[in-house]
Order: C-alpha cells, then structure tokens, then sequence
C-alpha cells in the first residue's frame, strides 16, 4: 500500500527536471481516513462539560442578572393582598318540594365536575360581578383609559371582567372558593363576600325567572291544549257512531273467521282441480294407466282380460280351423263384441273425467271471487278499525298531556314559592396579614432556574452553531485528520529575533492614540518561551511522521484564509530546525504577499527566478543570527511569477533537498488561489494552519479535500492562536504560572 501512494505522489508531482541518479524517495504517508466509512463519532459528555465550563462565568452572570433584576422588579411591584371566601354546593338537597325537583341529585362525578365548572363560569359572568362592581365602584386603569375615548353609557354597558378575580376549587371536594386580590387587605374581603353575596341571589333570581317563565308558558299551552283535546274526543265519538259495530275494539274477528275459512276452501278446491285435471290430461292422451286409476277402471280391467282369453280362442281356431270354419267365425265376432265394448267403456271415462275436471275448475272460480270479496271486506273495516284506534290514541293522548301539565303548573307554582337553596356560604372572607403578590422569593428561584436553563441552552446553542476549529480533540473528532501540534496566542515584542529568549525592559509605547504600558516583562516571556517549545514539539511531530530512514525532507505550510499565521509558523519552524544544526532552507512562496522575514531584502528572492529564470542559488540570502538558515525570500510581488511558480519549483526542490536537510516552503492560503495546490503535489509532506477560534471548520475541511484530491501528502492540522478558553486541555506550559516559576528558575 505505500508502494502503491509513493508511486501516484511521484507521478502527480513530476517536472522537467528529473530525479538525480541514484537517489530514490521513498516517502512513508500517514493513512488517509476511509471518506466512505467515516462517520463522525458521537460527541463525548466531557465536551458539554467542557462548554459549561468555559462560558461558566457569563452563565453565572447572566443568572445573577435576571435574578437581580426580578427581585428589583419584585420588589418595586404594588403588593396585593388576597381574600378568599368558600362556597358550599350541597347537591343532595333537592331544589324543589314536588315533582321531579325533588329528587334531582348528582351521583356521577362527571355531572358534579361539570356543574362545578359551570358555577365558576356563573360566578365570573356579568350578571353576578356587575352589582359588586357598581357597589365598590371598582373600574381597572383599562375602563378609565377607554372611557377617555368613548361615551360613558357605552363603558358602562360593557360585559364587567376582573381580572383579580379567580374561582377555583379544591380536588375530591364541593367546594368554590372565590378569591379577590387588591392592595386594601379590608377592600378584598368586603368585595369577595359581596360576590358570594350577588352570586347566591343571583342564583335564586335565575330559579323564580325559570319557573315563572314555566308556569306562564304552561298557561298559555295549556288552553291550546284543551281545545285540541275536545276536537280529538268529538272525532272519536262521530266515528265510533259511524262504525255501525257493537265492539269497536274487536272490530274484525268475523270478517278474519269468515276470510281464513275461505282461504281453507280455496287451497282443498286448488289442490282437488289440480288432481283431477293431471287425470284428465291423462286420458286425454290415451294413457291406459290413467283410464285403469279412474272409478270404472275394475270394469275396464275385467273386459281386457276377457278380450286377453277371446284373442287366445281366436288364434287357435285360426290355426286350427281356417277362416272359413264356424268356430273360427264365432271366436272373430267375440273379439270384435269385446273390443268394442272397451272401445264404449274408455269413451265414457273420458267423458266422465272431463265433466268431472270442469266441475272442479268452476268450483275453484267461485271460491277465488268469494275470498276476494271478504278480503275486500276485511281490508275496509282493518282500515277504518286503524283510524279509529288513531283517533282514540290522538284523544287519550291530548287528555293526559292536559293532566300532566296541570299537575306541573300546580308544581312549578310551589316549588317557585320553595326558597331552599343548594348553594351557601360556608366562610366568609377575612382581610389577609401578609400580600400574596408579589413573591420575591419564589420569584427570584424561577428566575434563577429559568435563567439557567436559558443561559445553558444558549451556550449549547451557540457551541452548536459555532463551526470555527476551537481545539486538537474537536477537530480530530470531526475532520479525521491527526492534529500535530497547538501553538498558544502569544504577543511577540518589537525587534525581538524568532526562536531566541526575549530580553525584557519596562518601557511604554505609542499607537498613536498616547502612551500604552507594555504587559508584565515575565508575562511575555513566559509567553515566548511556551510558543517556542510548542514550535519545537511541532517541528519534531513533523519530522517524526516519517521512519528515521526515509525523513521528510521538503514541507509545504499553508492555510485555509490569510491572517492564520502560516508565514510566523513557517519561519519559526525554519529557525528551530536550523538551531538543531541542521541546513535548513525558507523558501517564501507567498509572492501575491511577501512577507519580510528576518529583515530579508525584498529586491530580490523568487520572482526573479520564475521571471528571469536565474539559478535559485543566487537569490539565496543568509542571516548573520542564525548560520544553519538560508532563505529564499519572495522577491518583488508579481502576479506572472505566482502564476509560473510551479513549473520551477520542482527543479529548486531536487536541487535543495540534496543540499539541506529540510527545506520549508510558504505559500498563499489555498482557498482562492491555484499555486498553492500545485506547490503542494511538488512536496514531502503539506502542513495546514488553522487560528483557534477563527478558522471555519468547513473551510478547513474543503482545504483538505482539495489536497487529497490531488494526492497531497497531509502530514497534519496545527492549531494556532490557542487560549485556555477554547479547550479543556491547555496543557503547554505558557498557560500555568508554575511553568512561570519554573522558567525564572531556569533562567537564575
């Protein structure tokens, strides 16, 4: 497999100039990760735990905030103070002394739930609050500000609402208790009893209105009524009149007796026609079985037997005499007399039959027509026996509905007269010692929860939405990419060299904005001394990304954006590599922005080798500070020579790597520009910089998969500008004052 990623790097990465004889590459490249197996892990309790500890103090302050200010707001509030007066609901006394008012009482817990909740309803309407209100003369800042604005009539005439006024009641209870809140303790007792007060007259009132408007409605039915129930009876005596029967009630038992016997005739009268029309059907066709079945069938038998006995003599005397012999002649005329006896006897039960078929087929016709005339019969008497049964149902009908609703005008009269009420007052409200509003307490502990929540959620909130690479942990987990080092935010001193320990004076400069303190000398030292170790922990994770054979010997740093620290980090890098003792080699490919990198000159550098195509070497510069660095700087901005900078770098690169041990290139950041990609196949090993907190995880991300695509070989991600706030592992040592103590020892 790493046969088979040296060969593609090498192909992608071929130039003009060739590898030198003798010298092969073998380049060990760290695992790309599996794009199609990697799914991102679940995210760990310990980073929520990390997110609440980082905004620990701006959650504690926007708790203290909102709790500060409620008990402010708390307390500058009107108190209130809060009556309450308890209404009993006895729904086993009945509300009436007669009829079914006496026995009406709620067994179901759903009817006493919903006449409950109807009795806050009747307590809260107008009816019951309007006599309350014109006696206290309560009007809320509302009614006076609409009052303002339209005529009085029509203020007054307004549906009356309180809000400080709540009914509730208890669970597993009859009881209503009306609360009334105000600032006047006294005011609200007085005006909760006067609403008991309205609320149990008012439902007196409702109950006498009820039954007074019953009884007048009653009144005026009950004479319609009458009149209906004196026609119904007149009707049902004229047609009992006219029914011409002596027992209206057993209206047809004759006519049904009468009509029943008929349909028992007319079956018999069917069933012997059919009998005897099957026999005359028979006979009609010469059946001799038929003619046998009928009365004169013995007759016709004992005469075919004697025909049988005459046909045997005949045949015998034919065989024996001859035609022409008396005995012959005398048996022929006895078959001949016999044959036509039977002949006679058929004719006449042929005959008989047919009378006897016709006689049965009338007496069938009569029949039919006699039960149609009694059904006929019957069907008018049912019908008209209907009427009456109708008429005498219509009348009984009137007269009870006349009874029973004089018997509930007699009632209505005296349960209106019944004052007994289910509805009593069972305590009277007092003037309360303490307000009930408002609670700062409970106030300030919602607050303080709610705040909380808020605060926490918020936090979550903005980590969700947060998508700039803040730590190692968060993008290994979510890029998949090894993150070889964190540089810590340090502030580098004016004048002072990379990689050398900083000589510190208390001074003060300007900005142009008047005269700014310096921070504390050993601040910034310990600053510089931490970034320098974390470049050396860097460069030596760099180096070790290989095997001790087959060292990386060029590496490429880039970025997403600018202003990520990609040239600080690179020549850093450079100086750090140098001070090993090792040649080292800076080449500043960043030719759209040249950087001066220890005071470099800008006359001349790489765009005089891509544009005038001049041997690299003379361009190269040295520094008097560090003898082991050589750099290659940018040389004049040119857009041709960013443009072209590919097609030399190859050859500069098989020359530098024989010659140094490590050659470092700067290039532009990747997103944007075209070289940097191409810089990037020419090379050992790519570098990405990403600035904690600033980098856009998606920017980071498309950098990478650009890289891959051209099979880059990534070595990995460094994190710069780290701050304790953004993980919860700031382990170098810039961010502990023992490390602080540590280095002044050192340095004594």
């Amino acid at each position: 497999m790493m046969d088979e990623n040296r060969v593609q790097v090498l192909h992608a990465s071929e130039s003009a100039a060739a590898l030198p004889a003798g010298v092969e590459r073998v380049l060990v490249y760290p695992q790309q990760p599996d794009e199609s197996n990697s799914e991102q892990e679940a995210i760990p309790l310990s980073h929520y735990l990390w997110v609440l500890h980082r905004y620990r103090w701006k959650i504690l302050a926007f708790m203290a905030f909102c709790v500060i200010a409620t008990v402010i707001i708390s307390k500058r509030l009107t108190p209130l103070y809060t009556a309450t007066a308890t209404v009993d609901i006895d729904r086993r006394l009945p509300s009436g002394v007669l009829g079914e008012q006496s026995n009406n009482s709620m067994s179901s817990s759903d009817d006493v739930e919903q006449f409950l909740v109807t009795q806050e309803k009747l307590i809260q309407s107008d009816a019951v609050l309007r006599p309350v209100v014109q006696q206290f003369h309560i009007h809320n800042d509302a009614e006076k500000k609409i009052s303002k604005e339209l005529p009085l009539s029509r203020v007054e005439d307004a549906p009356i609402v309180l809000k400080k006024l709540t009914v509730t009641h208890p669970p597993n209870s009859l009881l209503l208790l009306i609360n009334y809140s105000s600032p006047d303790p006294q005011r609200s007792a007085d005006i909760a009893n006067a609403i008991v007060k309205s609320y149990i007259a008012h439902t007196f009132d409702i109950r006498f209105r009820a039954a007074a408007d019953l009884s007048a409605f009653m009144a005026k039915q009950i004479e319609e009524l009458k009149a209906k129930m004196e026609r119904s009876a007149a009707a049902l005596a004229t047609f009992e009149k006219d029914l011409d029967v002596i027992n209206p009630e057993e209206k047809t038992s004759i006519f049904s007796a009468q009509l029943l016997q008929l349909n028992t005739d007319l079956t018999t009268a069917q069933a012997d026609r059919v009998q005897k029309e099957a026999a005359y059907n028979a006979i009609k066709n010469g059946s001799l079985e038929a003619a046998e079945a009928s009365d004169q069938g013995r007759q016709l038998r004992e005469l075919e037997a004697r025909l049988d006995v005459a046909n045997e003599k005949f045949a015998t005397a034919r065989t024996q005499y001859g035609t022409t012999h008396p005995e012959y002649k005398k048996a022929a005329g006895l078959v001949a007399e016999l044959q036509r006896q039977i002949n006679a006897l058929r004719q006449n039960i042929s005959e008989r039959v047919a009378v006897q078929y016709q006689e049965a087929v009338n007496r069938e016709a009569l029949l039919k027509e006699a039960v149609a005339t009694s059904k006929a019969q019957f069907d008018q008497m049912n019908a008209r026996s209907f009427q009456y049964q109708s008429l005498k149902q219509e009348a009984d009908t009137d007269k009870t509905l006349y009874e029973e609703l004089i018997k509930k005008i007699n009632e209505s009269e005296i349960n209106a007269n019944f004052q007994s009420n289910s509805i009593r007052l069972a305590d009277q409200a007092r003037p309360a010692l303490y307000p009930s509003f408002p609670h700062t307490g409970l106030n300030a502990l919602i607050a303080l929860m709610l705040s909380g929540l808020l605060a926490v959620s918020g936090v979550f909130l903005m980590d969700a939405f947060d998508n700039t690479a803040l730590n190692s942990e968060d993008l290994e987990r979510r890029l998949q990419t090894p993150v070889l080092g964190s540089l810590p935010a340090t502030k580098f001193l004016p004048g002072t060299l990379p990689m050398q320990d900083p000589v510190l004076k208390p001074t003060a400069s300007s900005n142009g904005f008047g005269s700014v303190a310096l921070p504390k000398p050993t601040d910034l030292a310990t600053q510089s001394i931490a970034f320098q170790d974390a470049i050396r922990r860097l460069r030596s994770s760099i180096l070790l990304s290989g095997n001790t054979t087959n060292r990386i010997k060029s590496l490429l740093v880039t970025s997403s954006v600018p202003g990520e620290g990609k040239s600080t980090v690179a020549v850093h890098l450079a100086v750090a590599h140098s001070q090993q003792m090792y040649r080292t080699l800076l080449i500043e490919g960043d030719m759209r922005r040249p950087s001066n990198s220890l005071g470099m000159s800008k006359a001349r550098g790489l765009s005089n080798v891509v544009n005038n195509d001049t041997n690299w070497r003379d361009e190269v510069q040295t520094s008097a500070d560090f003898p082991n660095l050589e750099i290659l700087a940018t040389g004049p901005a040119s857009r041709r020579a960013a443009d072209r900078v590919g097609t030399v770098l190859r050859k500069i690169l098989d020359e530098a790597e024989q010659e140094y041990d490590l050659v470092i290139v700067d290039t532009p950041p990747l997103l944007g520009f075209a070289e940097p990609l191409q810089m990037a196949t020419l090379v050992d090993g790519v570098l990405v910089l990403a600035w904690a907190g600033k980098t856009n995880r998606n920017a980071l991300a498309s950098v990478l998969t650009h890289l891959r695509r051209v099979n880059a070989n990534i070595i990995g991600v460094a994190l710069n500008g780290m701050r304790p706030d953004l993980t919860d592992h700031y382990y170098y040592y810039g961010s502990h004052k023992e490390y602080g103590r540590y280095t002044k020892t050192a340095n004594n």
